[in-house]
């Protein structure tokens, strides 16, 4: 959207579009909603902190045995990528040896994006074997691993001499019909939400158009980003938080069906009734996908020399493997258990309610971790704890409960949102 679209909107709708992209909306609607859980005014769950410490020694127990030395790195998309170990990314530096630092960065931003936005959920019947090495991987890791080939086929490219990069006019091209292929999906290999995820980069493509001053004019492409977050440092200082805005404003056009704001989508902002008072009020904001890109981004920024300031001010991340850690160790309770046997949109308050209480959730289990380990925020930031972590200890105890480790509650996912 235009600047001077932006400058005619009501006052109060820009005030409301920028409070509902800033990582402290995420927390404040959260907490709001936590309140009322505490006080059981809720109409799903039910918090019981009194398994809190034990929640918390779980995902020590977790962190210690993945990282003994506590050398955790961060939680994005580039530990995905490493599984079965770090042959790809070091092929993939070899062939970008002879390019600058600048453009190794934005190679990596091209790479990273399309990446994550195909992430969302993948189903519990789809999996992909990588020609490389035969071995079948499933779920995020399978994912990463295919839009990796698929980026480094040239998929995401519109010049065939260079391959390896996502620009608007290869984004754009992009089908169903060819992300199956890339993908290997078949009648016996299904994978949710195929034509949404080839939407959405065609999306991504024409928001490349949209937005010049991210992505350049005479030839956009993702990786030009790297060029506005450099005149964005000061002294070689990075907000995580002007990564993050700058994500969202690139990728405000790309999401379907979502909730707008003067002709503004907002992505992954939902209401709840139980919030109201003023005009947007009850609008529940998360930006899962795009929090998660800004962590994964922060890495190639990081390699250019800069410092990443104010970590903390993100959130953690509202899916089901830290929703499910909270949900199967009993930090939350759902109040009818008939539920966890049927299936629930994104935007049903059920799913509102899980994901604020794990935002709010993982705030604590965070606190509860580095007073144990006598660490501050600076030295443990939550982007540490999530890779650690909740993460891989939602998807343990999973694994431990249910057979393919499935999460406890049931998503009717598009392929957009988790």
């Amino acid at each position: 959207m235009s600047k001077a679209s932006i400058d005619a909107m009501p006052s109060a709708s820009r005030k409301a579009i920028a409070y509902l992209r800033s990582p402290q909306s995420i927390r404040d609607r959260s907490e709001q909603l936590f309140a009322l859980a505490q006080a059981d005014r809720l109409a799903y769950f039910r918090c019981d902190l009194t398994q809190l410490n034990s929640v918390a020694d779980y995902v020590l127990t977790v962190i210690r045995e993945q990282y003994p030395d506590l050398n955790i790195p961060f939680h994005s998309r580039w530990r995905h990528f490493e599984v079965g170990g770090s042959v790809r990314l070091k092929n993939l530096e070899q062939k970008l040896a002879s390019l600058s630092a600048l453009e190794r960065a934005k190679t990596k931003f091209d790479l990273v994006v399309p990446s994550v936005l195909l992430d969302a959920g993948a189903g519990a019947h789809w999996q992909y074997i990588e020609p490389q090495t035969h071995q079948v991987w499933q779920r995020s890791e399978g994912l990463a691993v295919a839009s990796f080939d698929c980026f480094c086929q040239g998929m995401f490219s519109s010049h065939p001499d260079h391959p390896y990069q996502a620009d608007a006019k290869g984004l754009q091209a992009v089908t169903p019909k060819r992300l199956a292929a890339g993908f290997q999906v078949s009648d016996r290999n299904p994978l949710v939400g195929l034509e949404p995820r080839s939407h959405l980069l065609q999306n991504l493509g024409q928001s490349l158009y949209r937005h010049p001053n991210l992505f350049g004019t005479a030839h956009p492409r993702i990786g030009n980003l790297v060029d506005y977050l450099l005149e964005q440092s000061e002294n070689n200082n990075l907000s995580a938080t002007t990564v993050f805005q700058s994500v969202l404003e690139g990728l405000e056009t790309i999401w379907s069906g979502r909730i707008a704001i003067s002709g503004v989508n907002l992505g992954d902002v939902w209401v709840h009734s139980a919030l109201s008072g003023d005009p947007f009020a009850d609008l529940v904001p998360f930006h899962k996908l795009s929090q998660w890109l800004t962590y994964s981004l922060l890495e190639p920024l990081q390699e250019l020399g800069l410092t990443i300031t104010d970590l903390d001010q993100m959130t953690g991340l509202p899916e089901y493997r830290n929703g499910g850690l909270c949900l199967d160790l009993g930090l939350l309770r759902l109040k009818d258990e008939q539920l966890l046997q049927a299936h629930h949109a994104p935007g049903s308050e059920l799913i509102v309610e899980w994901r604020s209480l794990t935002v709010s959730l993982l705030d604590r289990i965070a606190d509860t971790l580095r007073h144990r380990l006598d660490l501050t925020s600076a030295e443990l930031p939550l982007v540490k704890i999530l890779q650690g972590g909740t993460w891989a200890a939602g998807r343990k105890i999973a694994s431990q409960l249910r057979p393919g480790g499935t999460p406890p509650l049931q998503i009717i996912s598009d392929g957009t949102v988790f």
